[in-house]
């Protein structure tokens, strides 16, 4: 069972009447049928608009169990995922790289199939139903709140959840998407001045990218959330120092997305809070320091059949605190942890001190295996900075067994679609760098 530390309040009895995608379109559409519901950089619709379109393509897909898998623009995942939604098939995105076969039917709840990120090694298939996604769409939406008239920027890939659950938030409150094809940081900057845009997700390397570009928030823009990867208080102090109204979150495809976000309300920011568990979730931890979640946002499963316990809870990869008010922070992925000179080292202790040195754009830590050390801590970067003032940065600041024993600079670090750091690809770099 848990250790002690549990927040949230997870009641069944408490949870919100479920609605699917296409019922909260419909709903908007009878509401507020002008009102804005999509736009992108070729056309705008209506929620009546877009009501009549899927409706119309809803005719060319059939209702059964076998999902739909389809990969393509962000438009076309989009519009696909209302269709679905309307016919009660399931739909399952999938990144134009990858063509997934399926043989066979779902369980009857199962609304949306989709892919972990794979940052950590294969990907692996995440099973939502519709009260999943309304239930994670409703906790957001009180959480950093979202209404009829606002405007959420989705410039995340729609084949991962982040970018997908975009749809679900907005649909369910009347707000319009601002979609785009991927991320770029110009179109992202001149579509934050050319439209009162109120929401806006992105990972930490996008939120870099927007700093160099020098675009300031406009006015309008109220949220920022960020996830996918670990947040650097370097990077969190000159975004916001910047005006840009930074929200870090924490969540997974397992969860629908967003399960915990940081606001003022939860005190001064550091790294790897992400505040209390949002809606009727709740976290705990396992004896090993993972996060365990559950609620009503939790998946049904893994396609495979795994992934809860009895009790419903999941276990996740994630190493985390919880502080006696309930709120978390992530300290990060178990499976990272390296063993230096005897001692724990997580690599985003290193990437953390490093962040901060003057000369440093982007940094990676990973290990290899040493005869000496057990675990040779590599510090790929990105940067100006050279390797003698790299080690005098350490040396002050960080445990001798922490500190890297061999720095490499690159022009670019591997991300995925995501933005999240392949690690995978990282411990390969190392092993290369010094061959």
């Amino acid at each position: 069972s848990p250790q002690t530390g549990i927040a949230g309040t997870y009641n069944r009895g408490l949870m919100d009447p479920v609605s699917t995608l296409a019922q909260h379109l419909a709903n908007a559409a009878r509401q507020t049928p002008q009102a804005l519901a999509l736009l992108t950089a070729e056309r705008r619709w209506t929620f009546a608009d877009l009501l009549a379109a899927i409706t119309a393509l809803g005719t060319s897909i059939s209702a059964a169990r076998k999902p739909l898998v389809l990969s393509g623009s962000s438009l076309d995942l989009a519009r696909h995922a209302f269709a679905c939604s309307l016919e009660n098939r399931p739909f399952w995105p999938v990144d134009r790289n990858r063509s997934p076969t399926w043989r066979g039917e779902l369980p009857p709840q199962v609304a949306l199939v989709i892919a972990t990120s794979g940052s950590e090694g294969e990907p692996r298939v995440v099973m939502l139903t519709d009260a999943n996604l309304d239930a994670a769409a409703a906790a957001s939406n009180r959480h950093l709140p979202l209404a009829a008239g606002d405007l959420w920027l989705d410039c995340l890939p729609l084949h991962h959840i982040g970018g997908l659950s975009i749809l679900w938030r907005c649909a369910r409150a009347g707000a319009a998407v601002l979609l785009h094809d991927g991320f770029a940081a110009e179109a992202v900057a001149a579509d934050l001045h050319r439209h009162p845009v109120t929401h806006l997700s992105l990972v930490p390397a996008m939120l870099a990218r927007l700093l160099e570009t020098g675009v300031a928030p406009p006015e309008s823009l109220r949220h920022v959330l960020i996830g996918g990867a670990a947040l650097s208080q370097p990077l969190y102090e000159k975004a916001t120092a910047a005006g840009w109204p930074l929200n870090p979150s924490y969540g997974m495809s397992e969860t629908a997305a967003q399960v915990a976000t940081h606001t003022p309300t939860d005190g001064p920011w550091h790294e790897g809070l992400v505040g209390r568990a949002l809606g009727n979730s709740e976290f705990a931890l396992a004896t090993d320091g993972r996060i365990r979640i559950r609620g009503p946002q939790v998946m049904a499963g893994y396609l495979d059949g795994s992934g809860i316990d009895g009790d419903g809870w999941l276990t996740t990869g994630d190493l985390g605190k919880i502080d006696p008010e309930g709120r978390l922070t992530v300290t990060g992925r178990a499976d990272d942890m390296l063993i230096s000179g005897g001692r724990n080292v997580h690599p985003l202790e290193v990437e953390s001190c490093l962040a901060a040195c003057p000369g440093v754009r982007d940094v990676a830590v990973t290990g290899l295996p040493d005869p000496v050390w057990g675990d040779l801590i590599v510090a790929l970067m990105v940067g100006e900075a050279t390797q003698a003032s790299l080690r005098d940065w350490c040396r002050t600041r960080l445990p001798g067994a922490a500190q890297p024993r061999r720095i490499v600079h690159l022009a670019g670090l591997p991300r995925n679609a995501a933005g999240k750091l392949e690690r995978s690809v990282l411990r390969q770099l190392a092993r290369e760098s010094g061959s």
